[in-house]
Formats: C-alpha cells, sequence, structure tokens
C-alpha cells in the first residue's frame, strides 16, 4: 500500500489520515515514519518489549505496541500547546530494542547501548516500555549525553527507590535508588509526582527524603491544583537537564487499568497531561513511558493514555527544540 503522507518544512510526517484510513497499515507511533524511511530525525521514539523486572503482574513488554496501535487516532496539531511537533521538526519511530528476557543485567546493558546510540547524532529519545527497570539505563545514557547529572520528574504511584527484591538490586521498584547510588541524577532538582498507597514502612519516606526526593502525591494534586504543583516542580528544576520518567500506573486505575501495580486514588489523564504541558520551555533531555499491559486494559482505556502522554511529551521536545533553533538563529 502506498503510503501518503504529510509533509511540511522538509520533514515527512505521519500517514495522511484523510486519504487512508486510521485503521489501515502498519502501526507505527502516530502513524509516522519509521526511522529509516527519513535521512535524519531530531526525536525518535523506540520501544523496549521488556518486562522481566516487574514484582506483580506481568504484560509490560507488549506495551509499547499497544500505544502504537492506540496512537492512530492522534492528529499532528497539539491545540493544548497550539504546537504541530511533526512540522518544527522530523520526528520517526525507530522501532524496538532487542532485549534479553532471560538475562536482566545484559538487558540493561543492552537498553543503555541502544540509547546511546540513538542519540549519538544529537537526537532526542522517547522510549515506550517495557517495564520500569529500564529507566536506570536510559538515565544513564541521558546523563552521559547531557555531560552532567539530570533532574528528574518521576510520575508513579509508587517510589521505586527500594534496595532490592528477593536480593535483586536491578527491578521496577529499585531504579532511582541505583540512579542516585550512581551520581546520575541531579539530588536537588529530583521529584516524585502522584505517589500513593500503603509502603512497607515509614523508613521508605526516611530514604527517598535521604536520596534528595521531593514527593507530590497523587493527594497534593487534588488538594492544591495543578498550577500550583506546575510552579512548585519548575522552581525545583530550574533550567538543568531534565528526564521525566512516567509510569503510566500514575494514573488511577479508572484512566489506566492495564497495568502490573494499580493503586487506588491516582490523578487523572486530565491532571497528568495538564502537568506535562505546564513544564513547556524546560530543558527536556529525554522521556519514557512504562508498564502499560495491554492484558489487563478494557477498551484500550490505558494505552489511549499513554499515547497522549507520549504525544505530548514529544509536542515538548520538538517545541524546545524549535525555540532553541530560532534563538540560534538570531
Amino acid at each position: 500500500m502506498e503510503e501518503i503522507r504529510i509533509e511540511a518544512n522538509g520533514n515527512i510526517g505521519p500517514i495522511d489520515s484523510a486519504r487512508i484510513p486510521r485503521f489501515a497499515g502498519a502501526a507505527t507511533y502516530a502513524r509516522l515514519p519509521r526511522l529509516d524511511q527519513v535521512s535524519n530525525a531530531a526525536i525518535k521514539i523506540v520501544g523496549v518489549p521488556f518486562d522481566a523486572g516487574v514484582s506483580y503482574r506481568p504484560g509490560a513488554r507488549f506495551g509499547a505496541n499497544h500505544v502504537r496501535e492506540s496512537s492512530r487516532l492522534l492528529r499532528p496539531y497539539n491545540p493544548a500547546l497550539d504546537v504541530s511537533p511533526f512540522e518544527n521538526v522530523q520526528v520517526a519511530d525507530a522501532g524496538d530494542m532487542a532485549v534479553n528476557p532471560f538475562n536482566i543485567n545484559e538487558a540493561i546493558e543492552t537498553v543503555q547501548d541502544n540509547a546511546l546510540a540513538l542519540t549519538a547524532d544529537g537526537a532526542s529519545l522517547l522510549t515506550l516500555g517495557g517495564d520500569h527497570t529500564i529507566a536506570l539505563p536510559l538515565l544513564r545514557a541521558a546523563a552521559e549525553r547531557a555531560g552532567e547529572p539530570v533532574a528528574m520528574l518521576h510520575f508513579d504511584a509508587h517510589l521505586d527507590t527500594w534496595d532490592t527484591y528477593f536480593g535483586a538490586e536491578y527491578t521496577h521498584g529499585t531504579p532511582f535508588r541505583r540512579a542516585v547510588e550512581e551520581g546520575i541524577l541531579d539530588t536537588e532538582a529530583i521529584s516524585h509526582v502522584g505517589t500513593r498507597g500503603p509502603l512497607y514502612g515509614k523508613k521508605d519516606l526516611d530514604d527517598d527524603r535521604r536520596f534528595g526526593f521531593g514527593i507530590v502525591t497523587s493527594a497534593d494534586v487534588y488538594h492544591q491544583g495543578v498550577a500550583e504543583v506546575v510552579a512548585k516542580l519548575r522552581d525545583r528544576i530550574g533550567n538543568r537537564p531534565l528526564y521525566i520518567s512516567v509510569d503510566i500506573d500514575v494514573l488511577d486505575p479508572a484512566h489506566a487499568p492495564g497495568t502490573g501495580t494499580p493503586e487506588a486514588g491516582g490523578i487523572t489523564s486530565r491532571e497528568l497531561l495538564e502537568i506535562l504541558r505546564g513544564m513547556r520551555g524546560m530543558n527536556l533531555v529525554g522521556a519514557d513511558v512504562v508498564e502499560v499491559a495491554p492484558a489487563y486494559d478494557h477498551a484500550e482505556i490505558t494505552g489511549v493514555a499513554a499515547s497522549h502522554v507520549a504525544y505530548d511529551l514529544v509536542t515538548l521536545m520538538a517545541d524546545r527544540r524549535a525555540a532553541t533553533a530560532t534563538k540560534d538563529a538570531s
């Protein structure tokens, strides 16, 4: 089938859905071109089909393709930010990393190596998981590219700063403890957003504060409102290189049932999108959207939410790049 695409400013965009039905053709993210169909890409979207680090319900290895399928309804203009991301810069789907599902240490090394290779030309990377274990190698790569520890906003129901599970240091519940220990996070500019639910003990919070994390709980978002939360986060981050990691279970199960460790009392998809949009203009150097498990996702609710979260993250990256290029030109 011939791919009739929207093109603007020399950039090859998504398949034209006014001429080819949205339900037809291969499901790349937002129906964008594959990386091998463009000469270069400023923003690359890559999947990591890996869930060997989960502690409860598996299935996130199928998350990236589920998000791609759910992204068919995305359109090229983002009215919330008044940005056409695919016109501003070239965006492409880089396919999936081939990671070892039986060796978690090797998988982590593979993700890090692939992330460095994909960003070697200066491109920004948005990763679709996969479980949250993959955030550690992605942060390693982001810090290496930035040449310094990075700030981080971590959207999640859980802290993910535990030490081990069953003696294992590398799981989806431990990546940010390891990241602090490795010195790849700027501990003056890291925060969890949307956390909630029971913990193993008060020590979990004590450890988290010791690592430098700020915490904005889902209750804080409810009581303080999005505008106040955004102002506090922006003040904490400043213009540091910023990595955003989104575990889809930050959303209430009503908005994201298709995930491995759901917790009641989460934020809404609207609140999450508005907080992300509030990060406009910040120095976003990388992002991920993880823990989408399609086996539990009736009516594609979680996939649609994750696809829109990814879309706003791509928009933020494209907007920042376009603004930087305009500033440099002047």
